[in-house]
């Protein structure tokens, strides 16, 4: 098979979020909670004291940009693997060479490892004896959460610091920069502008990539006025910041069933919405709208469940998108209903409860007397049939075993339905008394 020869073509230009990767702390846009005066990774660059670290941010926050910046300003050879790519021969290796810099040239090294939670624990467990005999200052990155990501004994020996997405004023000052210094040939609209920010969602890379693939666009094309339309040409279908199973991902589910519980219709339905956009799976949605339904609304409106399980059992019939209206609406209804947790907080005290206590014998007065002997023994004998007494309730009767004093774990609000519970209960209780008082 014949070798493809590349040696006669111009070298290749780095992507335009390469070429503009800031130089210096001041060119650094974002995160001002890390690097403005007096904050924790400014005093970092100021003392020029190094010490290992977790950055914790989503894609295009400047993880790899604020790595390389450190190892400029402690004066440190920088070395960079990924995760993704590497083992532990990279690993060995990136040790190998920082070993062989501190031999010929004192200079220290600063060892960016991207994606580091992509390793597992051996593999982390590889950095720890260099981290503390000061050969290297460990900067990790990651998406992830690092603290089911990354290994405890990596973690204690590297500060955290969590990085957060451009916000859209700083993705603006991130286009106007690039416009004003590498496209000034391009005119854009305001809505192209707009439209831009938007897709870049909080990413600095993604802005950057987009801008570049207008440009070459517009330079192919002969033209240099973007619109929305060029833009929308450009766009491939925007991925949110949404990955199942990820940190975004139980965020996300979070926001919608604390939406819910707070009766915030709007909210919850943006929630919602935010998470089919990104792909999730939307019976994932339905199973998580039945959880809310018993956990936060239970008896204060039953019709909750019923019309959770419905939505559930008309997405499945329909499909997408047509049935995701189904789950719409009962995301509504259940931001909407009354909220009570007094049924999820019953079942959770009898459970612990019954975890903590010895199994108590089933009183003879409640077993079933199938067999002849059964009877004998006196299964069921002197069983009070509420259907038989006053309003069909057996007033004094108790349903406990009779080595356990009883117990109340249901405290009904005054909430929906519950209001209506509560007043039976209490009618109940007070014949139960009366009751007491005659025998």
């Amino acid at each position: 098979m014949t070798e493809l020869d590349f040696s006669s073509r111009p070298p290749l230009s780095p992507p335009l979020a390469e070429r503009l990767r800031p130089q210096s702390l001041e060119e650094v846009i974002g995160q001002t909670h890390l690097l403005d005066v007096g904050r924790p990774l400014r005093n970092a660059f100021e003392t020029g004291k190094p010490h290992s670290m977790i950055l914790w941010g989503p894609p295009g926050s400047g993880k790899t940009t604020l790595a390389r910046l450190m190892s400029h300003a402690f004066d440190a050879e920088f070395i960079a693997i990924s995760a993704v790519l590497s083992g532990v021969k990279d690993i060995r290796e990136a040790i190998d060479r920082a070993k062989s810099i501190y031999q010929q040239s004192q200079r220290h090294t600063v060892l960016f490892v991207d994606e580091v939670h992509r390793f597992n624990k051996a593999q982390q467990d590889a950095f720890l004896p260099y981290i503390e005999q000061g050969l290297i200052t460990f900067i990790g990155a990651t998406t992830e959460n690092p603290s089911f990501e990354v290994n405890r004994a990596l973690l204690s020996r590297a500060q955290v610091y969590t990085l957060a997405p451009l916000s859209q004023e700083e993705l603006q000052q991130l286009f106007d920069r690039t416009h004003q210094s590498v496209l000034k040939t391009l005119n854009f609209s305001h809505e192209a502008k707009q439209l831009i920010i938007q897709f870049a969602d909080g990413d600095a890379r993604r802005l950057l990539n987009l801008l570049e693939q207008l440009s070459i666009a517009a330079e192919a094309e002969a033209y240099n006025t973007i619109d929305t339309n060029e833009v929308r040409k450009a766009l491939t279908r925007s991925q949110r910041n949404f990955d199942k199973g990820k940190e975004a991902f139980y965020d996300q589910i979070s926001a919608l069933h604390k939406s819910i519980r707070g009766s915030s219709p709007d909210a919850a339905l943006y929630w919602m919405c935010r998470m089919l956009d990104g792909g999730v799976d939307p019976m994932y949605i339905a199973r998580r709208l039945i959880r809310a339904a018993v956990e936060d609304i239970g008896l204060a409106d039953p019709r909750a469940l019923t019309m959770t399980l419905d939505a559930c059992q008309a997405y499945e019939r329909l499909g997408s998108p047509e049935g995701e209206l189904a789950l719409a609406q009962a995301t509504l209804y259940l931001a909407c209903a009354p909220k009570s947790n007094a049924a999820y907080l019953a079942y959770k005290k009898a459970r612990s409860a019954i975890e903590t206590d010895t199994s108590h014998q089933v009183p003879l007065h409640l077993r079933n007397a199938a067999t002849q002997l059964m009877q004998e023994m006196g299964y069921g004998k002197k069983y009070r049939y509420p259907h038989d007494e006053p309003e069909a309730y057996a007033a004094g009767e108790n349903y406990f075993p009779e080595t356990l004093s009883p117990v109340t774990f249901y405290y009904p609000t005054t909430r929906g339905l519950e209001s209506k519970i509560t007043e039976k209960l209490e009618k109940l209780a007070e014949m139960d008394r009366h009751h007491v008082k005659k025998t």
